[in-house]
């Protein structure tokens, strides 16, 4: 089903506007608003092993499923300030980094797949969210998002904490900035190199490199 939206760039503040009996589905904690013509049932979607792995690639255990009754809104934020994307999937798939998954339509299938070592994106662990079927996917960032066209001629490089999602058409490897001497006096981590045909969005700030400069301002408990 296709939705109406109203995404507001300034606010980060997603609107999807609801038919009766239309349905979506979104991250635990993302609901800023709704009508009241809309209910909204919270469970461990697609049972408690489905939930467990997805909680694996850093979402929430638990999702809430929005239901018009009737005709109503449903107002959808991020954690983080930042832009929202929206992906109209047609009978396809798409692997989302931890943390960028916002909503999507209820018939779209949310799972975890383990990608092994090449997968170990910074912080994020092995897991990714591999989102497939058709309906509209909306994605959240830290930052601004860009979409960026790989092709066979044009291999793309990405610093792995800029990534939100990229097309499964897409193959990747994970590997360090150069030399040990470089990654340590770059700034720079792992990097991950796309090829293939397909896109990739990104995301222009990193959580990353936003806990590394928070962590020394912040007080320390004095052992006395």
């Amino acid at each position: 089903m296709d939705f109406d939206i109203d995404y507001q760039p300034s606010f980060a503040l997603l609107t999807v506007s609801l038919d009766a009996d239309e349905s979506i589905r979104a991250e635990a904690g993302a609901m800023v608003s709704h009508d009241t013509t809309i209910g909204m049932e919270t469970a461990a979607t697609g049972g408690f092993l489905s939930s467990i792995k997805r909680s694996l690639g850093g979402e929430s255990f638990f999702q809430n499923t929005f239901t018009a009754n009737d005709a109503g809104d449903v107002q959808l934020a991020p954690p983080l300030p930042g832009d929202i994307t929206h992906l109209g999937l047609r009978d396809e798939a798409v692997y989302v980094q931890s943390g960028s998954y916002l909503a999507g339509d209820a018939e779209l299938d949310v799972d975890t797949e383990f990608g092994g070592g090449r997968t170990f994106f910074g912080g994020e662990g092995l897991f990714l969210l591999k989102v497939s079927g058709s309906g509209p996917l909306f994605l959240s960032s830290y930052g601004a998002i860009h979409a960026v066209d790989v092709s066979e001629e044009r291999p793309f490089v990405v610093d792995t904490g800029h990534i939100v999602a990229f097309e499964d058409s897409l193959s990747f490897s994970v590997r360090r900035v150069g030399g040990l001497r470089s990654t340590l006096a770059s700034g720079e981590g792992l990097v991950c190199e796309f090829e293939g045909t397909g896109r990739v969005w990104l995301q222009s700030r990193s959580a990353d490199a936003l806990i590394s400069w928070l962590a020394p301002q912040l007080p320390t408990q004095s052992s006395d």
